[in-house]
Order: structure tokens, then C-alpha cells, then sequence
């Protein structure tokens, strides 16, 4: 797939624990979601969990960050759920 259109969102936590476990939330996803016209890569480094997301189009762009965001958001929910 070639992607011209991408962004990359970046969250910073409190602590690399944190941000290690909202990486293992997500990183399932990354291969199940994935389709003919969005790709996502994943990444942490310390308390930043970084997200690339990649598309096709416009359209499959704004979808792709929907549903990344989404995802991320509903791992973050859960953490402070925890507490």
C-alpha cells in the first residue's frame, strides 16, 4: 500500500509503567485492524507511547485516527480504572 497521507500522535504518561501498559492494550489491534488503506506502527520510549497512522486517502486517514484514538483512549480508561 502506498501511504502518502500519515500523522503521528504521541501521549506522554506519568510513568514508563503506565505508558508500558497502555502499549500492550493496544499492540494487539495493530495487526487485526490494519486494512487496504490504513496502516498503524506503534511504538514506546520511556512514558511516550507513539502512534503512526498511514492511509491512502483523507477519508481512510480521519477514520484510521477515529479509531486509534478510540482505541488509546479506552486503555487509558481502564488504567485510571485500576487505580
Amino acid at each position: 500500500m502506498t501511504a502518502p497521507h500519515q500523522t503521528h500522535l504521541t501521549a506522554e504518561y506519568d510513568s514508563a509503567a503506565q505508558a508500558r501498559a497502555i502499549e500492550r492494550s493496544i499492540r494487539p489491534e495493530i495487526d487485526d485492524i490494519e486494512g487496504d488503506r490504513t496502516t498503524a506502527r506503534l511504538g514506546r520510549d520511556g512514558q511516550r507511547v507513539e502512534l503512526t497512522v498511514a492511509a491512502t486517502d483523507l477519508v481512510a486517514l480521519r477514520a484510521g485516527i477515529n479509531t486509534w484514538l478510540t482505541l488509546r483512549g479506552v486503555a487509558e480508561d481502564a488504567l485510571v480504572g485500576r487505580k
